[in-house]
């Protein structure tokens, strides 16, 4: 079945790369965000300037579309998706959805090594073909290093997660970062018809970590999806706290406030 999985995915990205006709464009797009539901006022270029669907796909937003958060220690949101769970770290499990748990140390792979995950602050947050699919930095920091690991492409639609270990096993890309003397981490959640995650700047890598060491400025464009995932966010005891308001299937948008820095 992974062979297949991956097969699917290989045909799916072929064809979302191929070529359209300009005079096509601008109805292959908006037949897309028609069914799709995404909101063609936000796109940044007029859709004959996107020459194939995967490059709609990972459109940028018109500027001044979203704004940062006027107080510094606001946790913005790195994405647009809808809230998968919220949950707080114990005894090494975190929620993937209601009644199905999965160990962070598994999720984060190498990079936690050392790390006291216990009490840590995890927000998962699923990006359905409708959403702005470019991943943008929560906070100020340093984007220290950066790994990809191998695995499965399961759907990671919120019913499928409810079923079967999915984040913890799918294909991902790890980014860890240093802000405040702590670590901190974001997944970038591979899933069906998904295996292209890349981070600006950084090539990626299977084998070993690749350490980026640069500082990244909250609101800054760090990576992207080329199909709809799931990201999710892993914030160590004491460094941070997600909103109290914050549940299951709350929709959110990039830059939104989803908690306070400490």
């Amino acid at each position: 079945m992974k062979i297949l999985r991956r097969g699917l995915s290989h045909c799916v990205g072929m064809l979302a790369d191929l070529r359209l006709p300009r005079p096509l464009r601008g109805v292959v797009h908006r037949a897309f965000a028609s069914y799709a539901g995404a909101d063609l006022d936000e796109v940044e270029l007029p859709l004959a300037e996107y020459p194939s669907l995967g490059a709609f796909f990972v459109r940028r937003l018109k500027p001044g579309a979203r704004s940062l958060p006027t107080d510094p220690r606001d946790l913005a949101s790195p994405v647009d998706g809808r809230v998968q769970a919220v949950h707080v770290a114990s005894t090494g499990l975190t929620l993937q959805a209601k009644g199905r748990s999965y160990r962070l140390a598994d999720l984060l792979g190498p990079l936690c090594a050392e790390a006291d995950l216990e009490g840590a602050d995890c927000l998962t947050i699923y990006l359905s073909p409708r959403d702005y699919h470019r991943i943008h930095a929560p906070f100020d920091a340093r984007l220290e290093r950066a790994l990809w690991i191998d695995g499965e492409r399961h759907s990671v639609a919120p019913r499928v997660l409810e079923r079967r270990a999915v984040l913890d096993v799918n294909e991902r890309c790890v980014l860890e970062f240093s802000l405040a003397g702590r670590r901190a981490w974001m997944v970038l959640v591979g899933a069906l018809n998904v295996g292209r995650m890349k981070v600006v700047g950084v090539e990626e890598s299977h084998a070993v970590p690749t350490i980026v060491g640069r500082a990244v400025a909250r609101g800054e464009e760090l990576a992207r999806f080329e199909m709809g995932s799931t990201i999710v966010l892993v914030l160590p005891r004491g460094l941070a706290s997600c909103a109290s308001g914050l549940r299951q299937g709350d929709p959110v948008r990039l830059h939104q406030p989803l908690g306070k820095l400490s």
